[in-house]
C-alpha cells in the first residue's frame, strides 16, 4: 500500500523503521511543525521529521491538519492508508476521509482503557499490573474507533513511563505493520470497542508531577515513575524546586513524618504517609542530576528538615 505516516516524537520512530522495512511504500510523513527547544530556543525538527529528512522522505508540517493546502497535498499523494503514532493533533473529518483505508492509529493502551494523550503515564500512576497497545481505526471521537489488533505487556515493578513506553513502541511497531499487511491483503477486521471499561488519560501536567509526601509510599513511588522522564516529578526544599528520579520503598527503616528527610551514610530517606522511601537522583534547578547522598552532603540537611 501507499502510506503517509503521521507522528511526531521519538516513540513513533520504531514504527517508521518497521514500515520502511516492510513491503509498503512510504511516500511522505506528517508531523508537528518545528518547535523551539533548548536554551537558545532554536527551532528543532521533530524526531519523525528528522528521520524523514535523513531518508529523503517528504515532510508535511501543517500547523493544523484542517488547512486546505495540507488537505490538497495529502489528496495528491493518493495514500491508501495513513498509519498514526503519537501525531499530537486532532485530525478533522476532511483528512480522515482521504485515504480509502482511513487513518490507522497505534495507541499505547488496551482500549477502551486509557483513552487520551498519556496512557502509559496514567496506567503507571493508577498502579496497573498489565497494559499493552492497540491498533484501531481513527475517527472523530477520542480513541473510540474499532480495534484491529492488540498486544499485552506486563508492568514491571521498577518501570518508569519511559521504560514501558520504549517496550510498547518496539512491540507496537510490529503490530502496526501486521495490521497494515492485513488491510492490504483484505483480511483485517476491526472490532468495535466495548462500552464497559472506559478510562481517560489526559496529559500529565506539572501539577500532577508534584510529589504528595502524605500519600502512601507505594503511591509516591508510582507518581514519580509515572512522571519519569516527563514531565519530571518534583518537590521543593527551602523554597527551591527539585526534580526527583525514581525512589525505592523500604520496610525496615525508621518511621518518619511525611516529607521529613534523614541523611544516612549511604542514602537519604524521606517520610511518606506509610513507610519511608530512599531517594534516587536529585536535580536542583540549573544543575545536573546527582545521587541523593551527594546532594544531601552539598546542601547540609538540618535535623527534621522536610520537603514541602
Amino acid at each position: 500500500m501507499r502510506l503517509v505516516f503521521a507522528g511526531t516524537p521519538a516513540v513513533a520512530v520504531p514504527s517508521l523503521d518497521a514500515i520502511a522495512a516492510s513491503g509498503h511504500e512510504l511516500v511522505a510523513v506528517v508531523t508537528r511543525p518545528d518547535a523551539p527547544a533548548g536554551r537558545g530556543r532554536h527551532l528543532v525538527r521533530s524526531p519523525v521529521g528528522a528521520w524523514a529528512d535523513a531518508y529523503g522522505v517528504e515532510v508535511l508540517t501543517p500547523a493544523r491538519p484542517r488547512e486546505q493546502a495540507f488537505l490538497d497535498r495529502l489528496r495528491s499523494l493518493e495514500p491508501d492508508c495513513v498509519p498514526v503514532v503519537a501525531y499530537g493533533a486532532l485530525v478533522p473529518p476532511a483528512a480522515l476521509a482521504i485515504p480509502p483505508h482511513g487513518w490507522i492509529n497505534l495507541h499505547f493502551s488496551l482500549l477502551p482503557a486509557w483513552r487520551g494523550a498519556a496512557p502509559v503515564q496514567r496506567a503507571l500512576l493508577h498502579g496497573d499490573d498489565l497494559t499493552g497497545a492497540s491498533v484501531f481505526l481513527l475517527e472523530e471521537g477520542l480513541d473510540t474507533g474499532p480495534v484491529f489488533g492488540t498486544l499485552t505487556e506486563p508492568v514491571r515493578p521498577t518501570d518508569t513511563a519511559g521504560d514501558l513506553l520504549d517496550r510498547l513502541a518496539d512491540r507496537g511497531a510490529r503490530l502496526l505493520v501486521d495490521v497494515l499487511d492485513g488491510i492490504g491483503a483484505g483480511v483485517a477486521e476491526a472490532v468495535p470497542q466495548p462500552a464497559e471499561g472506559v478510562t481517560l488519560a489526559p496529559k500529565m501536567t506539572v501539577e500532577d508531577a508534584e510529589v504528595r509526601w502524605a500519600e502512601p509510599a507505594f503511591a509516591v513511588d508510582r507518581r514519580i515513575r509515572a512522571c519519569t522522564p516527563a514531565p519530571g516529578a518534583w518537590t521543593t526544599l527551602r523554597g527551591e524546586r527539585l526534580k526527583l528520579g525514581p525512589v525505592t520503598v523500604v520496610t525496615d527503616a525508621p518511621a518518619l513524618p511525611a516529607g521529613e528527610l534523614l541523611a544516612l551514610r549511604d542514602g537519604v530517606l524521606v517520610g511518606t504517609g506509610t513507610e519511608p522511601v530512599v531517594l534516587g537522583e536529585v536535580r536542583a534547578a540549573g544543575r545536573k542530576p546527582m545521587p541523593a547522598d551527594a546532594w544531601a552532603r552539598g546542601v547540609r540537611l538540618a535535623a527534621g528538615e522536610r520537603f514541602a
